[in-house]
């Protein structure tokens, strides 16, 4: 198993991490791989609610695994006055808070931004939420798929034949969080002229809508709503994935470079499309793409996958296979690039782990450790940023305001 990383860009950025579930935990899961120490501030008994999410082992979720490694973890009670005092002390420390609430969750506690800025001016605070902070649906919750219906992805995923799809993981959550991470960086790096600290606000459905970049631009030019088409580009064809004799193969001929068409045919055996009206420029086969697609179909499924993409390839074609996510798992590519690094874990054992897609040359980030159990490091931090002696935590855990434990809970 490879050695962790123990620094990366952002070393010596503390951020208090209020997060729980996916689209919180993937943006504070991005800044810790890229050095910063994220405290997980967890609720009591139970904790982050993906605890209990599936895949489960012996009382484990991977799915918490996945997104919360690195992080330490505290338990504290912030519905108690005592708790609350333990929080406005640690923003005194800390560089950011990152939540993803229904909007005016935190300010019921008295803990939201327009409090917080008071006890530490250079404090930066990000807040995920499904609608964001303004406007009519502020204070409606939204999960994913939820903003993945309200901003249009799902009417332009899946086929014209079927209905409409749920894209095959949370892009909604993960656009977010990543929308977020960028949010939190442009943050200090201003802090660092301004000196002051600033509230991020990030709703869910416009993180859809920004992600659409090329949809929305071509409805409000040209007034047609894009639509179902399955594999296949609006614009350039053949653009898509076609069946071959053992699986798919995926072709994306590139704009501007007119002889990739006519190798393709000769490749394929067909070079009477070449000079096929219907076919001869982009423009003309996106025209004409259902009968292209059958003859391309015809033609696709008398190789395998392996093959096409060895004779397409010396010709510098863009393509390659469709694959699962063992296949995917399997590629040399992706263990040259270190995307999958075992990570050791006290019930799954070492575990393959999405790394970070950010490499950088002179200070590199990744995974720097195992998910923690609830309230793990909850002495470590307040006596590290608090100076809290062990007497003083002994008596705030009999009082239930911090916790070091996590209850059993039965699963449905």
């Amino acid at each position: 198993m490879p050695a962790l990383p123990t620094s990366g860009p952002l070393k010596g950025i503390s951020i208090l991490d209020l997060t729980w579930v996916l689209s919180g935990p993937i943006c504070t899961q991005t800044l810790g791989d890229l050095g910063a120490d994220v405290i997980k501030l967890e609720r009591p008994p139970y904790g982050d609610v993906a605890r209990t999410t599936l895949p489960m082992l012996d009382g484990e979720s991977g799915y918490f695994f996945s997104v919360n490694r690195g992080k330490r973890s505290i338990a504290v009670d912030l519905s108690t006055d005592k708790g609350k005092e333990i929080f406005r002390d640690l923003i005194k420390e800390v560089d950011v808070v990152v939540e993803n609430f229904t909007p005016g969750a935190m300010d019921r506690l008295g803990l939201g931004y327009h409090d917080l800025k008071h006890i530490n001016s250079r404090l930066i605070y990000a807040a995920i939420s499904g609608y964001g902070q303004t406007g009519p649906l502020k204070d409606k919750p939204a999960l994913d798929v939820i903003v993945q219906g309200a901003g249009g992805v799902m009417s332009i995923t899946g086929y014209p034949d079927s209905g409409p799809a749920r894209v095959g993981f949370s892009v909604g959550d993960v656009a977010a969080g990543l929308y977020c991470s960028v949010g939190v960086l442009a943050a200090i790096h201003e802090r660092e002229k301004s000196g002051e600290g600033q509230l991020i606000d990030i709703s869910m459905l416009d993180c859809q809508i920004a992600a659409q970049t090329n949809e929305y631009m071509r409805y409000h030019i040209t007034q047609e709503i894009p639509g179902r088409i399955g594999t296949r580009h609006p614009t350039a064809v053949p653009f898509q994935g076609f069946p071959t004799k053992d699986g798919y193969i995926v072709l994306a001929l590139a704009w501007g470079i007119s002889n990739q068409w006519g190798l393709l045919c000769v490749e394929l055996d067909v070079p009477e499309l070449i000079d096929d009206p219907r076919f001869e420029t982009s423009a003309a086969r996106t025209r004409n793409h259902s009968d292209l697609e059958a003859l391309l179909n015809q033609a696709f499924i008398q190789k395998n996958t392996s093959e096409w993409v060895e004779a397409l390839q010396k010709y510098g074609i863009p393509c390659g296979p469709l694959n699962n996510i063992a296949e995917a798992s399997a590629m040399p590519q992706v263990a040259a690039r270190d995307m999958l690094p075992k990570v050791d874990h006290k019930t799954f054992g070492p575990t393959p782990l999405a790394n970070t897609p950010i490499k950088m040359s002179r200070t590199p980030g990744g995974i720097k450790g195992t998910s923690p159990d609830m309230g793990e490091h909850t002495r470590e931090v307040l006596s590290e940023l608090l100076e809290l002696d062990t007497t003083q935590l002994d008596e705030l855990v009999e009082q239930q305001i911090l916790w070091e434990e996590r209850p059993e809970v039965e699963l449905g």
